[in-house]
This record gives structure tokens, C-alpha cells and sequence, in this order.
């Protein structure tokens, strides 16, 4: 296992990005992009290929976001996040497939992105109207030569492996992020590897700790100071066979941040080692 980080496209000019992560010891990421208009072009493609030569960084997943309303609660997340909402679900559905094709022009084999709270109750019409969308851009990412990963936690482990065999498709895999099962109150991530590690394809190192209000998911830490155990999720991860990128996502900004992405990566590197 390897240690990377995530950038998000846009923040900052690609080239600097990608300078700073050498810089801070890095020679991968997932490079996370929101603008499907503005991103996916062949400007922007020719761009990210040079700054990925010129600085010897690997993408190793394109995580690709979509358009309008972006609520990140248990409320107007139901109504706001990932392809469950209908009245933005075609849209997204075509960007998706956009971040797929630009995905394959920047030379990385997986998109990720978040479903949406992917329901419990696989008789609801919900639940199959959601289950057809994704089916749509997972079969184009298949003709395209690619993976379709889902980022983990808006939903139970037992959900999401139940939407993978729904699916169908045998290019499907998942982006754990172990905080994020832990902030939406969804399962310790150690025990959740019991029932979807087989098809654990990339790992987001995201710290933190159970929500305590009805409303507000629970609290991003460090890592380190949340309830991820680090010490014992990389051995399992292992154990079912990944060996992968540990991707580092801080989601604050500023000089915090990179503070916390160091001294989590020093924290990863030196468990690591001990495995």
C-alpha cells in the first residue's frame, strides 16, 4: 500500500497542484472534479495529461461530482445528493458519463462518485428507478474500459452490496471511505469489510466519529483522533485482498489542513510499515 491524496480540480492551477503533492511526498491522488462543462474538455484533459508527466503523479481514480443542490445532511440530503433525486437525475446521469470519457482521456480506469442515499427497501420505486441510472453509467463506463466505483456511507454496507448485484455489471467496485460510514451512522468500517471488502477497489483515509443529532451527520476528525481504527482496518483491508492507495481526504481548507494531511500521512506510513 501506498499513501496518496485527494485534489480537487479547479481549486488551483493542476500544475501547482500536482507540484505540492510532490512536495509533500506524494506521487498519487484522486483528482476530484465538480464542473462537468468546464472540466471535461480536451483542453483540460491535455492539461492534466502534461502536469502528470512533467510531475509523475498518478491519478488513480477520477472522482466525478454533478451539477445543482448539494445538501450534506440527513434532511435535504435525501432530496439534493447523487442520482436518488429525480428531478436532477437524467442531468447527472449524462454528466457521469462525461466524467467517464474524460476519465479514459486522462488515461485512469475508474470514475467514483456518491449515489445518494440508496434505499433500504428493494421493492420501492425509488430504489429501482436509482438502480436503472446507475445501471446506465456503469454499462458506459464497461464500453469505455473502466471501472464504476461508489464512494461509501450514505447507506448500510448490506445496501450498497445489494445495489452492486441488482447492477449487474461486473465493472463495479467501491471507494471506501471509513469516516464517512461512521458520520452518516452507518456501520463501523472494520465490520463493514465483513460484507462489501471483497469489492473494496480504492480506500479514502478519512477520520471520524458517530452523529449525535437527528438532523447533522457526525463530526470529520483528524486522523487519528476519530473512531476509525486505523491500526486494524489496513490489516483487513489486506486480508481481503487490497492493496491499493490509501488516498488522504481533509475536508477543511487553509493551513490546517495540510498540517492534518502530514501528520496523517506520517500516521498511515508508520502502520504500514508495521503490517
Amino acid at each position: 500500500m501506498k499513501v496518496g491524496c485527494v485534489v480537487v480540480y479547479g481549486n488551483k492551477d493542476i500544475f501547482e497542484s500536482f507540484a505540492e503533492l510532490r512536495k509533500n511526498g506524494f506521487d498519487n491522488c484522486q483528482l476530484i472534479c465538480w464542473d462537468a462543462e468546464k472540466d471535461y474538455t480536451d483542453a483540460e484533459a491535455e492539461k492534466i495529461n502534461k502536469a502528470k508527466a512533467e510531475y509523475g503523479i498518478e491519478i488513480t481514480t477520477l472522482w466525478a461530482g454533478w451539477s445543482g443542490p448539494k445538501t450534506w445532511d440527513f434532511y435535504d440530503g435525501h432530496e439534493t445528493l447523487g442520482l436518488l433525486p429525480t428531478a436532477y437525475r437524467a442531468k447527472r446521469v449524462e454528466e457521469l458519463i462525461k466524467g467517464a470519457e474524460f476519465a479514459v482521456k486522462i488515461g485512469v480506469d475508474s470514475i467514483t462518485t456518491h449515489a445518494g442515499f440508496i434505499p433500504e427497501n428493494p421493492h420501492s420505486n425509488e430504489y429501482h428507478g436509482l438502480i436503472a441510472a446507475l445501471r446506465a453509467v456503469a454499462t458506459k463506463a464497461k464500453e469505455l474500459g473502466i471501472q464504476f466505483r461508489f464512494e461509501s456511507g450514505q447507506e448500510t454496507p448490506i445496501t450498497l452490496l445489494r445495489a452492486i448485484q441488482d447492477i449487474g455489471t461486473d465493472n463495479l467496485g467501491i471507494n471506501l471511505d471509513p469516516a464517512n460510514l461512521l458520520v452518516y451512522g452507518k456501520a463501523n468500517p472494520c465490520d463493514a469489510l465483513m460484507t462489501i471488502g471483497k469489492y473494496v477497489r480504492g480506500v479514502h483515509a478519512k477520520d471520524g466519529k458517530y452523529p449525535t443529532d437527528g438532523k447533522l451527520l457526525g463530526e470529520e476528525t483528524p486522523l487519528g483522533e476519530g473512531l476509525v481504527n486505523f491500526q486494524r482496518l489496513i490489516p483487513l483491508l489486506k486480508e481481503c485482498g487490497y492493496n491499493g492507495p490509501l488516498t488522504i481526504e481533509r475536508e477543511i481548507e487553509g493551513e490546517q489542513q495540510i498540517i492534518d494531511i502530514l501528520k496523517g500521512k506520517k500516521l498511515l506510513e508508520e502502520i504500514i510499515a508495521g503490517c
